[in-house]
């Protein structure tokens, strides 16, 4: 009976809606009307109500933007009498309509997520057996290293786990490669990455050919493992030591649970935070999917694989012949088929480990690319929506998750669309400067405020809008080409562990600089025609008000594509840990302040190294957090800073034996706690208005930035040209 009249409450109240939406007003009412609305959000905000009252917000919102849809519908699209204005106004029409489509879809899913799950508290149950997956194809022997030490290093008996590396790089084929250098290096590889597993007591594991690039290479670890449960880390994700404890216990609780998913943390800032310095200061871009959507999917089971950082039911992965390899992103693809077999998954929301992300901004393009393009072809072979087995919101749910990788098209036709009127005079809107004020502004307004209130601290709407715009640029060709030929893209491995030595302009920065100045020159136009045409000017002045926003983003632009130079090739992690420092035959207590994958920073209150030479060779003796005894690790000193009684030491690790790449391990990634205080740390919500002056000030001083590296990066250019 309850659920009989929710329905029917819910039913008349959208008839209502819908009748206020559609009833026919004037221009000042619905200014009035929108004041009222953006009034009652910004009251409901400011009083931080949650709940129902969060609801009642975003129905406001809702009801604002179906609105502006009917008022776009009915009443500004141009004639279609007239092709050369009627083309270019479909197109932003359609774009707007994309939005907002996004927008339902959003609501839906994360308008009341499901809250993080407490620590896993049981300890008195039989723990199933493990295999832990680490793919490998191009990395580094010390980043292999640290992951394989640190998952060796995991809280869990030690006869229930089994750590493979599988190895695609060292694969026969590439051992027997026509090209003999590739060859070499390939055997060179295998033989080294066999000791080191060795040494660390690690299962090595190739095969025969580089067949379903990642998806294969998990499916030949299953062939030849036998753990009821498999977690899977990619190379550079290290996990905690209680990353099993917290997640094997979910699969006694559900029979038919495939899939326990944790957030993916990283180290180090990704190009857009490292060049705009914003790592420390804002919630970073990946914290809105792994912090909301993931929570938001999870509700309606519906949380998909990410790829790493998960543990997988090895009956649910037969029943589906394995990971599945039709398109680039085997992960999501593999969660989508196990849901359409009735499989259930789970989101715990907790960093349990940290990895790294592209440093270069040409990298992280690459790996967005081939997500966009994976998205693309789970679309077109899959097609969720259609897809036999899933629930109604499972469909709404991956629905979600792939079309937003359609955003390439809508941003470059509102890029673009002020430059239509701008430059050729096309009226793509057939309304009044006044009309577009009221519907457009108070539309664009609620719209960020609903953003505020789905995502808070864990994204800002403006951070939103700069992260597609330098996306776009790049996703627009990679999303075509797969559209045109599905199966044309191939996996490529992301580059990790990168450095920006020397302050540098982007190799893919020039379309940037090339848009700057194009809507440069249309900003001028707009201003000269307010001028010549002063009875044009209320349109005008619009358009060239969505022209300067446009400017804005694209000039911050500019600074993300203006790469900082750093001497660090890894951030360094607070840590404050007791521990001995032995230079010779003297020894120290002192305290362990920061770590990074390659160095730690360590605090000696003595008078004593101020005699410590650089580069001398040492030791850092502690207590391990794993069962390990009191350890040494070789260090070696690379700078000595001594302020009154307090030494402060800069050491780079010199491992040499299997248990010193365990104790780096245990150093930087065993304590998972330390990455919950540093996300908390910088969750903050400045709010719109202050969000937006934030903005306005981040761009006026990144689009000097870039302007600058472009002189400086010219002048090289022409002093290089003028020497030969």
């Amino acid at each position: 009976m309850r659920t009989f009249l929710s329905a029917v409450i819910w039913a008349l109240a959208s008839a209502l809606i819908i009748a206020l939406v559609t009833l026919p007003i004037n221009t000042r009412t619905q200014l009035i009307a929108s004041i009222l609305v953006v009034g009652v959000m910004g009251i409901i905000r400011l009083l931080k109500a949650g709940g129902k009252w969060r609801l009642v917000a975003l129905a406001f919102g809702t009801a604002m933007v179906m609105r502006y849809v009917y008022w776009r519908t009915t009443s500004t699209l141009p004639p279609v009498n007239q092709l050369e204005n009627f083309i270019p106004g479909l197109l932003v029409y359609l774009a707007e309509m994309y939005s907002v489509l996004m927008l339902a879809l959003s609501l839906f899913v994360v308008s009341m997520p499901l809250p993080s799950r407490p620590p896993y508290g049981r300890r008195d149950r039989e723990l199933p057996t493990v295999d832990v997956f680490v793919p490998s194809y191009n990395e580094d022997e010390v980043l292999l290293a640290n992951t394989l030490a640190a998952a060796r290093n995991m809280d869990y008996p030690p006869e229930k786990l089994t750590v493979w590396l599988l190895d695609d790089g060292g694969t026969l084929q590439k051992r027997k490669s026509a090209n003999v250098a590739d060859a070499r290096a390939a055997e060179s590889r295998h033989k080294l990455l066999q000791q080191l597993c060795q040494d660390l007591d690690v299962r090595y594991l190739t095969r025969e050919r580089n067949e379903h690039a990642k998806a294969g290479n998990l499916n030949n670890g299953l062939k030849h493992s036998t753990g009821s449960l498999i977690a899977v880390f990619d190379a550079d994700h290290a996990p905690a030591r209680d990353f099993l404890l917290e997640t094997v216990g979910y699969f006694d609780e559900d029979p038919k649970l495939f899939l326990v998913q944790t957030p993916h943390f990283f180290l180090n800032p990704d190009p857009v935070e490292r060049n705009l310095r914003t790592f420390e200061k804002m919630p970073s871009e990946n914290e809105m999917f792994y912090g909301i959507i993931q929570r938001g999917l999870d509700k309606w089971d519906a949380a998909f694989f990410c790829g790493s950082a998960a543990v997988l039911n090895r009956k649910a992965l037969e029943v589906s012949n394995g990971f599945s390899g039709v398109s680039i992103t085997e992960d999501c693809e593999t969660a989508l088929d196990l849901h359409a077999r009735g499989w259930h998954s789970l989101y715990l929301d907790r960093p349990l480990i940290a990895g790294l992300q592209p440093a270069t901004f040409a990298s992280f393009i690459g790996q967005r690319s081939r997500w966009a393009q994976g998205m693309m072809q789970i679309l077109r072979f899959r097609f969720p929506p259609l897809k036999r087995g899933l629930s109604l919101p499972q469909r709404f749910c991956y629905m979600s998750s792939t079309l937003f990788w359609l955003f390439p098209f809508p941003r470059t036709i509102f890029l673009f669309a002020p430059l239509f009127y701008l430059f050729f005079d096309l009226e793509i809107f057939t309304s009044s400067g006044g009309e577009f004020m009221v519907y457009s502004l108070a539309y664009m307004v609620v719209n960020l405020m609903m953003q505020n209130y789905l995502y808070g601290a864990f994204r800002w709407p403006w951070i939103s809008e700069l992260y597609e715009y330098v996306q776009t640029v790049h996703l627009l060709p990679a999303v075509v080409s797969v559209m045109l030929n599905p199966r044309k893209p191939t996996f490529k491995v992301t580059a990790k562990d990168e450095s920006v030595s020397v302050s540098r302009l982007s190799e893919i920065s020039r379309p940037f600089f090339v848009i700057f100045f194009v809507l440069l020159v249309a900003f001028a136009i707009s201003v000269y025609r307010v001028y010549a045409e002063p009875y044009k000017a209320d349109v005008t002045l619009v358009v060239g008000g969505w022209n300067l926003l446009n400017i804005i983003l694209a000039g911050c632009a500019l600074g993300v594509v203006s790469e900082r130079g750093e001497r660090q090739a890894s951030r360094r992690v607070k840590v404050s840990r007791r521990c001995e420092f032995g230079a010779g035959d003297r020894w120290f207590t002192a305290t362990i302040e920061d770590v990074s994958v390659h160095g730690a920073g360590v605090q000696i209150y003595t008078e004593g190294f101020k005699d410590i030479a650089v580069g001398k060779r040492c030791i850092l003796r502690f207590q391990p957090y794993s069962d390990m005894p009191v350890s040494d690790l070789p260090i070696e000193v690379r700078n000595v800073e001594t302020i009154g009684d307090v030494s402060t030491i800069g050491c780079r690790y010199m491992p040499e034996r299997a248990t010193d790449h365990r104790l780096i391990a245990d150093l930087i990634f065993a304590n998972s706690a330390q990455w919950t205080q540093f996300q908390v740390s910088r969750r903050r919500n400045p709010g719109l208005v202050a969000g937006t002056l934030w903005f306005l000030g981040l761009a006026i001083y990144q689009t000097a930035r870039g302007l600058s590296y472009l002189v400086r990066n010219t002048g090289r250019d022409n002093a290089a040209g003028g020497q030969k």
